[in-house]
């Protein structure tokens, strides 16, 4: 079975972002597929990898969406100057709601040699693939339920997308799994904070910004927030909304990194 999000700590260390949840009632059940808003299309583009520090150029994102019939298709890789890549596909059925299909994740180090390959298949509960190089890997195949409303690598653009129609008090939770290194089923809450203006040559972008984070339960959640990286995603204030900076953690690693 997949380990349960109540049985990590160390494991949160390369998970995106959140908040701590203020007394009251939950949202939706995270493992619930999200409300649609937007209709999707076919998409294309790159966006810059800077380190926020500095603002040394680090890399770059390429990001292609396409549909065929109701299911979306997104792949997104992130090419780093020292050879390394970072690469999430998936496909999600569209509709009244998100229901994921299946995914793959794979990460390869500065030589190009794959450190990290984890398949996804959401209607069988199947996650398969390993980690690790030479006699350090370890093979994985596990089985357990996945609940369809489960998003992970591009897919959470699209979750971010649709923050508003599925949100409660500003708030967000939905279910993921992720490579850390191995494979890990845990839930992610989204905050919406502050409004936000960001400055680039010759416009000003009004934004939103929006933090994420693991949440466990009310009682772990302040041991976990303090380990796990925050991650921030910045909208526009369009509609629909798109994401005009991120901030986070690169993978497990750690490494801090800005998209533009």
């Amino acid at each position: 079975m997949l380990s349960p999000s109540s049985h990590l700590t160390c494991a949160l260390f390369g998970v995106a972002v959140g908040c701590l949840l203020p007394s009251g009632a939950l949202a939706r059940d995270p493992r619930e597929p999200i409300r649609t808003t937007y209709t999707e299309g076919d998409l294309a583009g790159y966006s810059g990898i800077v380190a926020p520090d500095t603002q040394q150029p680090l890399g770059v994102v390429e990001y292609v969406q396409r549909r065929k019939g109701d299911v979306l298709e997104a792949t997104r890789v992130a090419y780093f100057a020292d050879g390394s890549s970072d690469e999430d596909s998936a496909e999600v059925k569209l509709g009244k709601s998100l229901r994921t299909i299946r995914g793959h994740s794979i990460i390869r180090d500065a030589s190009g040699r794959i450190t990290v390959d984890m398949r996804i298949d959401v209607a069988s509960g199947h996650v398969t693939g390993f980690y690790g190089l030479d006699k350090e890997r370890k093979d994985f195949d596990e089985r357990g339920e996945i609940p369809p409303g489960t998003y992970f690598g591009p897919l959470i653009n699209l979750v971010l997308k649709n923050f508003d129609a599925n949100a409660e008090n500003g708030r967000l939770v939905f279910h993921t799994i992720v490579p850390t290194p191995g494979p890990r089923q845990l839930d992610m809450e989204v905050i919406r904070q502050q409004e936000v203006t960001l400055s680039r040559a010759g416009h000003d972008i009004p934004t939103v910004r929006y933090m994420m984070r693991p949440t466990v339960n009310p009682i772990l959640n302040p041991i976990v927030h303090m380990i796990a990286p925050e991650t921030h995603f910045y909208l526009t204030r369009t509609q629909p909304p798109a994401t005009a900076r991120f901030e986070g953690p690169r993978n497990y690693a750690g490494q801090a990194i800005r998209l533009e």
